[in-house]
């Protein structure tokens, strides 16, 4: 505070030195009441709630186009690990192209149905609390997304299953995936393998909007530019 009375008193000597002009005094009044004002609770809440709505509509409409997924490669969608003796095997039979076949489409489905869910986000900022919003602004770069994780990965996971499973329906992955899985099961002396494609893509579609969400959040903490209201100003600038 003792800081701001230095500024505000130099100013006061440089405006009468160099006398502004209206519209430009305007701005610096505007910017000495922002700093000087204290955040309150109530500025909490509404600036983590606007810097959360910003964030997942940035991140939904990132993920949810064309390559939004499979473009992208820190959420990119990948051959299930936990069966990656499938896709060994396949290469080394010369199909793996039957194998890019099923990331690209599990990828396809993921950016599908990543659009549908909005509502569940917005459900949860709506939600939180003042002791909530306190303890994110003061929080690290990503409590924000921590705290929407946590609020609503169950939920998402049991209504994004169903849009999933539409989706790889959709863009024919489970045809794909089928094909694969009955080709690989035919392969002598192999162990016979389907495991849960859906549930997959699902855990794996949901982690990756949470990176996004994640970057996003970085953005207006650390870029005075992301940061597109005065009240984001308010709450996440130094």
């Amino acid at each position: 505070m003792k800081k701001l009375q230095i500024f505000v008193l130099f100013a006061a000597l440089m405006l009468h030195q160099f006398p502004l002009d209206a519209q430009l005094w305007k701005k610096v009044d505007k910017a000495l009441t922002i700093k000087s004002k204290d955040l309150t609770s109530e500025d909490a809440v509404a600036g983590i709630k606007e810097a959360l709505m910003k964030g997942t509509d940035n991140s939904v409409d990132l993920v949810s186009v064309k390559d939004g997924y499979f473009g992208n490669r820190e959420i990119k969608i990948p051959f299930p690990l936990e069966v990656r003796t499938i896709e060994d095997k396949m290469r080394a039979i010369g199909l793996g192209s039957e194998v890019d076949k099923v990331v690209l489409s599990i990828n396809r489905a993921a950016e599908d149905a990543a659009n549908e869910v909005k509502p569940i986000f917005i459900s949860a900022i709506k939600d939180m609390s003042i002791s909530d919003a306190i303890g994110i602004v003061n929080g690290n770069d990503h409590a924000a997304t921590t705290y929407l994780k946590k609020k609503t990965t169950s939920e998402l996971s049991v209504k994004i299953k169903p849009l999933i499973e539409n989706s790889l329906e959709k863009v024919d992955a489970t045809r794909y995936w089928d094909d694969l899985i009955r080709t690989y099961n035919s392969i002598p002396f192999v162990k016979k393998m389907n495991p849960d494609l859906s549930e997959y893509v699902t855990e794996q579609a949901i982690e990756g909007l949470f990176i996004m969400i994640a970057r996003e959040e970085e953005k207006i903490r650390k870029d005075p530019l992301a940061r597109t209201s005065e009240l984001l100003e308010r709450v996440f600038g130094n």
